[in-house]
């Protein structure tokens, strides 16, 4: 054990003087803040005023096309083919033209431009123009508007919880499910990344034939758990780092631009009526009152959240995991030569993470169904499946049964990896296969 913790020591202090190690630990922050940072810088930014000149043959959509701050519609000469050239001549962004039907309203239109259109500019004359024709086939058949309005409801469904003993509590699928992937894609990120680092490590050292030496002194099991735990060390003491470090970027951020936080709407107001909030109208948005509530369930579904359990469940499933798999990804790393050979075995431990991921969306939709059951179960596939499901609620029974097979699971691939790595990690210049690989793990000795 003695030297199981020697082993760890040199792997997590060679690896953290890295200068690889301290520039990611530094740039993964910044990434990471920038992605939350450059959406706000940009939507401070002022944008040129797009020019769009109108070719309406109806004569219905012209009043209407008001545009914003932004976007300024303008009458463009009655003729297509002059309008097209002035086009290209002028630097208006676009040409509108809209067909006069013979038998009926018009419900299409061309925008021409010299690039590609803006999708919410599209989307803004999609709107207005679909409104417009509402509204005149509702004149036409003499409804009054606000009555159409009145009768448009919004309807807020809510979900409650009731646990055996009858008492409530309120939950958010969407809530929930935001949660649960986010937690499941980190396990399964840092489960390949950190995996794929325990194999490259093994495989240089197995090059290098430094390995010789080391297995002069230590065992190969040895080795091989020093090698995975010291990686694991390293790669949680940067995912803590990554953590305290854009907090601090972004919290900084925050405190030195509060004034501009305040002054800016970062989430516009999209409605039924297009992308330019002064062009919707009172009876077709959503009510105040019908936000709040919306808001205030939301926030209550968020407190809810039993995040003590999915922070535990988190750190003990992905320790859980990627000692799994990390003595998997040692064991190839220690029968290969290169990296380039490692393929052929990479297939059959990267498929059950592959297939975790794959099926998030159905066990999402049925986070208490057989399958999500079952592949919660299953050791190679709970670390990602059952943190999917513990937002929703599980058992206490199911998250014992499914941590002790896990911890069993760990064990099996060890002991199995364990004797693949001790012939392995000093066999040279040999083309490794299964059977190759199953005659070593009957090896004695």
């Amino acid at each position: 054990m003695n030297k199981i913790g020697l082993i760890i020591r040199r792997e997590y202090l060679t690896r953290v003087k890295k200068k690889s190690f301290i520039i990611m630990t530094f740039l993964g922050p910044l990434l990471m803040a920038a992605v939350w940072i450059v959406p706000f810088f940009l939507t401070t930014l002022g944008e040129d005023i797009k020019v769009i000149s109108v070719l309406d043959e109806s004569g219905m959509f012209m009043k209407d096309l008001s545009g914003d701050e932004n976007t300024k519609f303008v009458i463009a000469v009655n003729d297509l083919e002059v309008a097209k050239e002035n086009l290209i001549e002028s630097e208006n962004y676009a040409l509108l033209y809209i067909p006069l039907p013979e038998a009926s309203l018009p419900t299409s239109a061309i925008l021409y431009s010299n690039g590609q259109a803006s999708l919410d500019i599209k989307n803004y004359i999609k709107t207005t123009m679909k409104k417009s024709v509402e509204d005149e086939k509702l004149r036409l058949h003499g409804i009054e508007k606000d009555i159409l309005r009145s009768i448009k409801t919004n309807v807020f469904v809510s979900s409650i919880k009731l646990d055996g003993s009858g008492n409530e509590e309120k939950s958010s699928v969407e809530t929930n499910m935001v949660v649960g992937l986010f937690s499941a894609i980190l396990i399964y990120f840092f489960i390949f990344l950190f995996g794929a680092q325990v194999m490259r490590g093994v495989i240089e050292e197995k090059t290098s034939r430094v390995i010789e030496i080391i297995v002069s002194s230590v065992k190969p099991f040895q080795l091989m758990m020093g090698k995975i735990v010291g990686i694991a060390m390293v790669g949680l003491t940067q995912f803590i780092l990554w953590i305290i470090l854009t907090s601090v970027i972004v919290g900084g951020f925050q405190l030195v631009y509060s004034d501009a936080f305040k002054a800016a709407d970062p989430m516009p107001t999209y409605t039924s009526q297009g992308l330019f909030p002064e062009q919707a109208e009172t009876g077709e948005q959503v009510t105040q009152d019908f936000q709040d509530e919306s808001v205030n369930f939301m926030i209550e579904a968020v407190m809810a959240i039993n995040f003590p359990l999915v922070i535990g469940a988190f750190i003990f499933f992905f320790i859980g995991g990627y000692l799994l798999y990390a003595a998997l990804f040692a064991a190839i790393g220690s029968a290969v030569d290169s990296e380039a050979d490692t393929q052929q075995f990479m297939m059959p431990i990267t498929i059950p993470l592959i297939l975790s991921i794959v099926m998030a969306q159905f066990i999402i939709n049925d986070p208490g169904g057989q399958v999500a059951f079952w592949f919660s179960m299953f050791p190679f596939t709970s670390p990602i499946i059952m943190m999917l499901r513990i937002p929703f609620g599980v058992q206490a029974w199911e998250l014992a049964l499914s941590g002790a097979l896990l911890i069993a699971g760990f064990v099996f691939t060890t002991y199995v990896a364990g004797r693949i790595y001790r012939t392995g990690i000093l066999m040279y210049g040999k083309k490794v296969s299964y059977k190759e690989l199953w005659k070593w793990f009957f090896y004695k000795g």
